[in-house]
Formats: C-alpha cells, structure tokens, sequence
C-alpha cells in the first residue's frame, strides 16, 4: 500500500490532507469546504469505510462522482446528512417508524431508504424517486457536513475493488479525479451500514451490517432480508444491495 507521503508526492493521485486531530484539522477541512463549493469530488472518513463524496445538489459533481468509482448511473449514491433533523428537508411521507429508528441509531451505521422530496432540485441518478440516507457517527464527516449540508457519498473504490480503510488506498484507487483527500486515519471498515428501505408498505432489510436484525425489531417493526418481499417492493430503491451492485453493495450506504 502507497503511504501518504508517496502519495502526496505523485503526480497521479490527489494530495492527502492531515485531519486526524480535530485541534489541528481546520485548514484541512477549509480545503474540503471550498472544494465541494466548487464542484469537485472529495474523498472523507466515516465511522465504516472512507466514502467519496460530492455536493448532493449538484448533477455534476454527482456525475464526476460516479465516474470516479467507474459506475453508472442505475446505481445512485447514498447521501450522508449532518442530523436527523435534515431528513424532513430530503423527504416525504415519512413513517413514524423510520423517525424512531433514525432517533435510536443516527449518528450510526444505518442507511434508511425514504421517499425523496419531489421538489428538490438534484440529479442523484436512477433513484426511482427514492434517497438513501444516514447521519454517519464519525467527528470530521460530520463536522465537514454541518458546513457543506448534505453529501452524495458512495465508498471510496473503484467499482469491483475493496472499500478503502484508509486515506492512502482511496487516493490510490480514485486517483487525479478527487481534488481532496481528509486522511482521518484508518477506519473500522469491518461492516458496513445496515440498509432498511422504508419506501414500501413495511420496513424491509435489504443488507444486514453493524446493526444486527434484532437491534432494529426493539425499536420498529422491520421485515428481515429472508422474509418474503411484498409486491411494493419489485423494484430496488436507491441505494439497495441490488440498486447499488453486488459486490461493491457492502461499501455503498456507509
């Protein structure tokens, strides 16, 4: 593996920026800031794997994005949020159940998928009207989003790889298409987010992770992965192990 330094020295990859002391990381995050401002593609920690992220409302960067790991636009982007109290702005219809869950497990390893707001003006790809959302439990990602709002965040590989566990492995995976690199330090990287798609008539698991089934049932009525999938649920949504392809699945949702 490429070490920071050999990194930050190649000409073919993005530079690595120091933020692994919150007490020092602030240039390090003004450079993120000002780079998801400007329509670029960032690579960021969270409390899973290292995710590369870009402004939400911008098609653009969402496409560079996505072109970065190598995908298409059938399998859209997770956006990460800085609070649960963002989830009113990005969606609709909401289930009581969903609210209770975002309330027991975010900041945390869940991705919820809701029913985005109609009216909102973003170009995430083939959502089916559908976003896939989570307040990650990690200090710099959720201090870079209080300051950016909501982020298209997918895991930082390329399509068929290993999500990265480090700053060093996602820079060398992505490469020259991401303008900043936040090296937070290594990340757990060891399950990734349990997804729950809330957009039928029952909450249904569609990827088991860091939160087991029985965690989520004390809390909401939740179908589990192996139960049988009610016809409202035909079609995979944003964000779902089928909508976000197979073997990368596990990284994506964070």
């Amino acid at each position: 593996m490429t070490s920071s330094g050999d990194v930050e020295d190649s000409p073919d990859v993005s530079p690595i920026l120091d933020a692994i002391d919150p007490h020092a990381w602030g240039p390090a995050l003004d450079e993120a800031v000002n780079a998801v401002s400007r329509g670029q593609v960032i690579v960021l920690p969270t409390d899973t794997v290292y995710g590369v992220g870009a402004d939400a409302f911008d098609a653009r960067a969402v496409q560079a994005l996505l072109d970065a790991k190598g995908r298409g636009r059938q399998m859209p982007p997770p956006v990460l949020i800085p609070d649960a109290r963002t989830l009113d702005g990005l969606a609709t219809e909401v289930p009581g159940a969903v609210r209770s869950l975002a309330a027991a497990f975010w900041p945390g390893a869940l991705t919820l998928i809701v029913k985005a707001q109609p009216t909102l003006t973003w170009d995430l790809g083939e959502t089916r009207g559908t976003v896939a959302l989570r307040v990650p439990d990690h200090p710099l990602a959720l201090a870079l989003l209080r300051r950016t709002g909501p982020l298209a965040v997918s895991s930082a590989n390329r399509t068929g790889r290993p999500a990265a566990t480090t700053a060093a492995d996602a820079a060398e995976q992505l490469g020259e298409a991401i303008a900043v690199v936040l090296d937070g330090g290594p990340t757990p990287g060891n399950a990734p987010s349990t997804i729950v798609d809330a957009t039928g008539d029952r909450l249904r698991v569609i990827r088991l992770g860091a939160i087991p089934l029985a965690e989520l049932r004390a809390v909401a009525d939740v179908l589990g992965p192996d139960e049988p999938r009610e016809p409202a649920h035909d079609e995979p949504a944003a964000g779902s192990a089928e909508a976000t392809g197979g073997a990368d699945a596990p990284g994506d949702g964070r």
